[in-house]
């Protein structure tokens, strides 16, 4: 009696484990029978943790994400909410039960694109970045932590089904799920569906791509960009400072090619505000921002309607690509510099 009071407790504690569609409750395991051969006790959060949501719990979250015709039933939403490594813990537990059908095919689908609808997405958005940040820029987009903290939001971690190993971790579980809805949106609406889905879900949140861009020595940067655009030189100006012989001065100083102000920055020595003036000097040029009413991405052009986009008979839409962006940045991460200036 002791056990299965403690079962029900554990199972009522449990949001994603319900009995009232289960075949069979208590499990025999769980009944105490006395045997010649001692078995090993029953476990309740062991066998919590291999039951499946129940049937209500996975139409509500299908419903919940505007879902609802594409994850039509709910072995559809278990199959995406479980993860390949549940097969394992399946196989210790409960190996006579018939097998439970994973995501392993549809999360690599849906982590390639998502990977294609962010990469064109932040290259149209920021033609300048370098690669080092495009790359980063993209991860912070679609990475597993991102595609992890997207099913939290959505409500799939009490849903989720997985067991951890040397390999895998929450994030990774989970981040399955949220890859395995996009993949799933892709085959059983088209392209462009499952890239709005990662627009509406991914690519709308805000990224601070300033931090990601640091330079070892942005005065040599900025000149080497200078000189390439045939600008003037650049010229490092002191606009203002308040004291200069007490403990704190405040510098502020502004680099300039010509008559246009490239840079702005301040510090409590004239190296530090010059060092922090070529560096807002290059973030405004490697990350300008192309207005969203202005960007073209590459997967726009594909004909619409459901299905597969080699079977759509309509014709492509064109496409303008955008200009090429300006080379690698040379003097990249973190340091200092040793470059010297034309200063007034």
């Amino acid at each position: 009696m002791a056990v299965q009071k403690r079962l029900v407790t554990t199972a009522a504690r449990l949001v994603s484990v319900s009995t009232a569609h289960l075949p069979r409750f208590p499990p025999k395991d769980a009944i105490y029978k006395a045997t010649e051969i001692p078995k090993a006790p029953f476990v309740p959060e062991t066998w919590a943790s291999i039951q499946p949501a129940p049937p209500s719990a996975l139409s509500a979250f299908a419903h919940r994400i505007g879902l609802g015709t594409v994850l039509s039933t709910p072995e559809t939403v278990l199959r995406i909410c479980t993860h390949s490594s549940f097969r394992s813990l399946q196989m210790q537990l409960a190996p006579h039960e018939r097998k439970a059908e994973t995501n392993a095919q549809l999360a690599p689908l849906g982590n390639a694109l998502l990977g294609l609808f962010a990469s064109e997405f932040v290259h149209a958005a920021y033609p300048h970045l370098p690669t080092r940040v495009f790359k980063a820029a993209v991860s912070a987009h679609v990475g597993t932590l991102t595609c992890a903290s997207v099913a939290q939001e959505m409500g799939a971690a009490p849903l989720l089904r997985w067991h951890r190993s040397d390999d895998i971790n929450h994030s990774d579980a989970l981040a399955s799920v949220s890859r395995s809805i996009t993949a799933l949106i892709y085959e059983k609406r088209s392209l462009l569906s499952a890239r709005q889905f990662a627009h509406s879900y991914f690519l709308s949140r805000d990224i601070d791509l300033r931090g990601m861009i640091k330079f070892r020595h942005p005065k040599k940067a900025l000149l080497e960009m200078v000189k390439k655009l045939d600008r003037e030189p650049p010229k490092s100006r002191l606009l203002k400072e308040t004291g200069r012989f007490s403990n704190s001065p405040v510098f502020v100083v502004g680099i300039y090619s010509g008559a246009d102000q490239l840079g702005e920055g301040f510090g409590s020595s004239l190296n530090m505000a010059e060092f922090r003036a070529a560096e807002d000097a290059l973030h405004r040029v490697y990350l300008t921002r192309v207005p969203n009413h202005l960007m073209h991405l590459p997967t726009s052009t594909f004909p619409k309607g459901l299905g597969s986009v080699f079977d759509i008979t309509s014709g492509e839409l064109p496409h303008t690509p955008a200009d090429v962006g300006l080379p690698e940045v040379e003097y990249g991460m973190s340091g200092k510099s040793s470059a010297n200036y034309t200063t007034d």
